[in-house]
């Protein structure tokens, strides 16, 4: 029996939204990798729709994490306002 290749992956611009939500929270630490990816797919989808504020986004996906719920909030913010104060909407 013969091993195929592993299918290559394409990678996203360097600009798109979705590779903006995951370098935001790139360096937050969480207790696991898989919160650090549903931390930035769940923000990724805010940046998409803008169903509701970060705030509850943030708090709706559940990461775990030794930091406060309130500073991933606050470094999220941060970081949105020095690539592009429009991306917080208000």
């Amino acid at each position: 029996m013969s091993t195929k290749a592993p299918v290559s992956v394409k990678h996203a611009p360097a600009e798109t939204l979705e590779n903006l939500a995951y370098s935001i929270v790139a360096d937050i630490p969480t207790r696991e990798p898989n919160d650090r990816n549903r931390l930035g797919f769940c923000l990724w989808a805010w940046l998409q729709d803008r169903k509701g504020t970060l705030d509850e986004t943030v708090r709706a996906c559940g990461v775990r994490s030794d930091m406060d719920v309130e500073d991933i909030i606050r470094a999220i913010r941060k970081r949105l306002e020095e690539r592009d104060p429009s991306l917080l909407g208000s």
